[in-house]
């Protein structure tokens, strides 16, 4: 089984402007992903999807693979489909480019999955939810089958219950995504329907569209980088683990 990372890595990020170079910690953002990722054991190759050339000069530096990826492409799943559509793979995974925190272990526990199941299209990571982040919608819920198969994803605090918040029956997900090439495919060229849209979340598509979504739950911490401040408390993280 061959297995492709893609690292979609924008440039004009409204929030933060140039987020892959910003320095956390004397490194880019981007370069702590690069290194956390190029390490999996399932990984037959990692390439970054741009359309920036101070980013694509950063990748020749590090010696990773850059594709240059048209500015206009809607999402990263299109940045992602664009850099692997003439690449010879099966799985490819899909790794947020302002994730300084990911390792090589929890691609390798993405990836798993796919060996052991043949008709698998989609797997994603989760985590437990917090008390703190249950009324929050800038943490995505998430509830699952008896085979941890994801049935839903919200920005609201699912299931609902108008006498508890029942922790413990939902997830904290992590947006890390691995996909079967030909799903991935088809995924993009299903035009984004009404959940989607109503959530403002991509992975509704896929079950919109009948997709299994096996979801691996991990221990480790991951820190986004949205925001300036975000890239400060990251790098509060990693100067405490020099």
């Amino acid at each position: 089984m061959q297995v492709c990372a893609v690292i979609p890595a924008r440039y004009g990020s409204t929030r933060f402007p140039g987020k892959p170079l910003a320095l956390i910690h004397n490194k880019p953002l981007l370069q702590w992903v690069i290194e956390g990722v190029r390490s999996a054991q399932c990984l037959d190759h990692l390439i970054v999807a741009t359309d920036d050339s101070r980013i694509e000069s950063l990748c020749q530096d590090l010696e990773v693979d850059v594709v240059m990826t048209d500015s206009d492409l809607p999402s990263g799943s299109d940045r992602v489909w664009a850099a692997v559509k003439n690449i010879n793979c099966d799985v490819v995974v899909n790794v947020q480019g302002d994730e300084p925190l990911i390792t090589a272990e929890l691609i390798d526990q993405l990836v798993a999955p796919f060996q052991k199941d043949a008709g698998l299209e989609m797997a994603t990571l989760a985590e437990s939810l917090k008390p703190e982040d249950a009324q929050n919608s800038n943490v995505v819920k998430l509830i699952l089958n008896k085979e941890s198969e994801a049935i839903y994803f919200s920005r609201f605090n699912i299931p609902y219950s108008k006498n508890s918040d029942l922790l413990g029956a939902n997830l904290k997900h992590i947006g890390l995504y691995a996909y079967k090439k030909e799903f991935l495919k088809h995924f993009c060229n299903q035009k984004p329907v009404a959940i989607e849209k109503m959530e403002s979340l991509e992975q509704l598509r896929a079950l919109y569209m009948g997709a299994r979504i096996k979801v691996i739950s991990v221990q480790q911490f991951l820190k986004g980088v949205d925001t300036p401040e975000d890239a400060k408390q990251v790098e509060k993280i990693l100067s405490s683990r020099s």
